[in-house]
């Protein structure tokens, strides 16, 4: 009988509230001045599988920052004069920007070609090389830091200078177990600055390393430093086409962007042209 009761009562209520507003149904939740803010515009923010204490906390969290902005629109509307307060065309404006920015994006997504292969890259890295200068010094080698009290240094100077695989297999087996620091770039180029700023102090500047230092040592209280140059390009020359390979890949997908833009734009034009769905008076 009372879950008789029941379901009728909440028929009936169901019933009424429909006939209500949507907002005569809402519960608010907060209020700044004659604004509100109800349950169920905050709703959706809350995902689903939430604990009830993070639920809590999103929901006071979006509350408090609509509370702020709400107080922060009203002391503009007080404060702000009447020609300041006229926003409407700069509304307009971003509408516009953000629907033609959208609809470009959409064409970018089904429309641009994004396979660019070698040499395409390549010829582009040819044709514009005083594009690609140097700012700072590139190097390829190896770079390591010991501990002084580090067992077998003497085998160390052998390893990092040799080009056998053994070696070099040697070397990063006794890294990982006692190198406070192993860096090894020997195929791929890195800025110089980065591993010389991790020596010690020195009169040496970096140029002169890389240009007359093949291998280069030096100690401080603490650590042995050991450094293999094996190829370097200075600052001011022109980069190497694999350091730039990835800028090159996105400058061409720019201009493939751009390009397919000023295509859609001019096709645009044309067929309303064509078919006279505009006048310019």
């Amino acid at each position: 009988m009372i879950r008789t009761i029941l379901f009728v009562f909440a028929t009936c209520l169901f019933i009424s509230c429909n006939r209500q507003s949507k907002k005569s149904q809402d519960i608010a939740v907060a209020r700044v001045y004659d604004k509100y803010l109800y349950k169920s515009q905050i709703q959706e923010i809350v995902p689903k599988n939430l604990s009830s204490a993070d639920s809590q906390r999103i929901v006071s969290d979006h509350i408090d920052k609509w509370v702020r902005k709400q107080l922060l629109v009203s002391k503009a509307e007080q404060n702000l004069r009447e020609d300041e307060k006229d926003v409407e065309q700069q509304i307009e404006d971003y509408r516009t920007s953000l629907l033609i920015f959208k609809y470009e994006q959409n064409i970018i997504n089904h429309r641009l070609d994004t396979i660019i292969n070698g040499q395409q890259m390549l010829d582009y890295y040819t044709n514009n090389s005083p594009n690609f200068i140097l700012n700072n010094h590139l190097a390829k080698g190896i770079f390591i830091q010991v501990p002084r009290n580090a067992p077998k240094i003497s085998d160390i100077r052998k390893w990092y200078r040799s080009d056998k695989v053994e070696d070099l297999k040697s070397l990063e087996s006794y890294c990982f177990h006692n190198a406070t620091k192993y860096e090894y770039f020997d195929e791929h180029w890195r800025y110089f600055n980065e591993i010389y700023q991790s020596l010690p102090e020195t009169y040496e500047r970096a140029e002169s390393i890389l240009k007359y230092r093949k291998n280069y040592e030096a100690f401080d209280s603490t650590s042995f430093y050991f450094v293999k140059i094996s190829d370097f390009k200075l600052a001011g020359s022109i980069s190497p086409f694999d350091f730039v390979k990835n800028d090159i890949r996105n400058i061409l997908l720019n201009k493939r962007r751009i390009q397919l833009i000023q295509d859609l734009e001019a096709d645009i034009y044309n067929d309303a042209l064509n078919h006279d769905n505009f006048n310019i008076y």
